[in-house]
């Protein structure tokens, strides 16, 4: 009998409580509060098919999110912008080794949160290969995952992110993920989103059509546009 694995659902997370920054606009719409954020660990908790990320390096991800992680005891993949490392309300590289040096995984979400798609040469090597240079030197370990800011990505992209060894990347394209995929999909946290929306989400009956069919197409133009 085929065996096929459990599809997981990656959550991708931005700042927690009251930014200590300047946002961009409407970035609002993704920071949620404390307590809504610990409601939700405890969805994923009890859920071992739920996966966390965040995106930015913002400094709520040590300040809040590490301590309220570590009492359940999970795990996060964080996506640092490495360009703002030391900057007010963003993470310090200090911080960074600290995340590591926990348990959590650093990614790269690039150097200066700019889309990915119709970089020139030198904001490729800015973007894949200065930042993650620079986060792995303050992580002490190599980083090799990457998020793509504001999930924009193309076929030139892609191949790029494969040419310089990423072996694992993120977008926010929505839906179910294969585990073990190279392009992993994920479901970004809102303002407005609760524990029971998480829980459902994580509970729908997969594959659904057609939106997972209009997902898949949506995809597969980004990939080869």
């Amino acid at each position: 009998m085929l065996r096929t694995t459990p599809e997981v659902l990656n959550l991708c997370f931005h700042g927690i409580g009251a930014p200590q920054r300047e946002l961009e606009p409407d970035e609002e719409r993704f920071w949620i509060e404390p307590e809504t954020f610990e409601e939700m660990l405890g969805v994923v908790e009890r859920d071992p098919t739920l996966r966390i990320t965040f995106d930015d390096g913002n400094a709520s991800d040590l300040e809040i999110a590490l301590p309220a992680l570590e009492r359940r005891g999970l795990r996060a993949t964080f996506f640092v912008i490495a360009g703002r490392c030391g900057e007010p309300g963003s993470l310090t590289a200090g911080d960074v080794g600290e995340l590591a040096r926990n348990g959590m995984t650093i990614g790269s979400h690039g150097m200066r949160h700019r889309p990915w798609r119709s970089l020139d040469d030198e904001a490729v090597r800015e973007e894949l290969v200065d930042a993650p240079r620079l986060l792995g030197e303050a992580a002490g370990a190599a980083v090799t995952e990457a998020s793509c800011p504001f999930g924009a990505y193309d076929r030139r992209a892609l191949a790029a992110l494969r040419r310089h060894g990423f072996s694992r990347v993120y977008t926010v394209d929505e839906g179910p993920a294969d585990p073990h995929a190279w392009l992993q999909p994920r479901y970004t946290i809102r303002a407005d989103d609760t524990a029971e929306r998480i829980a459902a989400l994580a509970h729908e009956p997969r594959p659904r059509f057609p939106s997972n069919v209009i997902r898949s197409l949506k995809t597969a133009a980004k990939r080869w546009r």
